[in-house]
């Protein structure tokens, strides 16, 4: 096996530069992009134009799955500038233990961006570590040569009901309009729950919806949770019930313009 070229330092440098500069430039432009989508959406919601809002939040589902894999790139980026040397010294045949999930992540998800940056250095390393790494990388081998976390953000499945259904229902919430697959965290009449301990306080809805508001928990965690089934037995709110929200809410605003 001949030896693997040496890098250009400086062309690896400021490659690495350029793309965390962009990386950072794209996340704020999607991340604002997404707060007008979520006003939009609570515009339909309040308009009662629940199966279009369902259609439109699978975008708004994308671009915040799109702008955690952005997140890592940047990471990753910054190892790969702060540990340059390692990855252009050529005496070290294989990936550096400490960069390993930093080259698998480059490789495998550069094409999945819309940064040229990203595509140029996936194509230094895998020139850098050669056909059959980069083979391993690209195809997964074994299914999991590439970390999930990884893996998941490149996916182009639709985004689950449940999933869905959960976005809205933190809209409606956010911005006090109704939905009708709104999820409630209370007890009903008889003292039960309606929710069930499971889901209430085992990490059910309520509590990823509000880690997901917050930006605690990651769309495509609360995807992996969903497709596990842990949250499978939830319950939306009675009509008669989300009413009664509703009408609660609304004297306590008149309540309050009245002081």
């Amino acid at each position: 096996m001949p030896p693997t070229p040496p890098l250009n330092a400086q062309r690896l440098r400021t490659t690495l530069k350029m793309a965390i500069s962009k990386l950072k430039f794209l996340q704020d432009k999607k991340s604002a992009l997404t707060k007008q989508l979520r006003r939009q959406l609570a515009d339909l919601l309040s308009a009662g134009k629940e199966t279009s809002a369902k259609i439109r939040v699978e975008n708004i589902i994308r671009d915040d799955i799109y702008i955690e894999l952005l997140e890592y790139c940047e990471l990753f980026c910054e190892l790969l500038l702060a540990r340059h040397q390692i990855v252009l010294d050529v005496l070290r045949g294989e990936v550096d233990g400490g960069l390993q999930d930093a080259v698998l992540l480059i490789i495998y998800c550069c094409n999945f961006t819309e940064i040229k940056e990203l595509v140029s250095l996936g194509e230094m390393l895998r020139i850098r570590y050669g056909p059959e790494f980069t083979r391993k990388v690209l195809e997964n081998e074994g299914g999991d040569f590439v970390p999930p976390k990884i893996v998941s953000r490149c996916d182009i499945e639709p985004p689950l009901e449940s999933l869905v259904n959960l976005y809205l229902s933190e809209i409606a919430k956010t911005y006090e309009v109704p939905f009708s697959g709104m999820f409630l965290d209370l007890e009903d009449e008889d003292g039960n729950d309606d929710i069930g301990d499971n889901d209430l306080h085992g990490g059910g809805i309520p509590e990823l919806a509000e880690k997901l508001t917050s930006g605690e928990t990651k769309p495509a965690v609360v995807a992996e949770e969903i497709g596990s089934g842990s949250l499978a037995s939830l319950k939306p709110v009675s009509k008669a019930k989300a009413e009664q929200t509703e009408f609660d809410k609304l004297k306590e605003r008149f309540a309050a313009l009245k002081k």
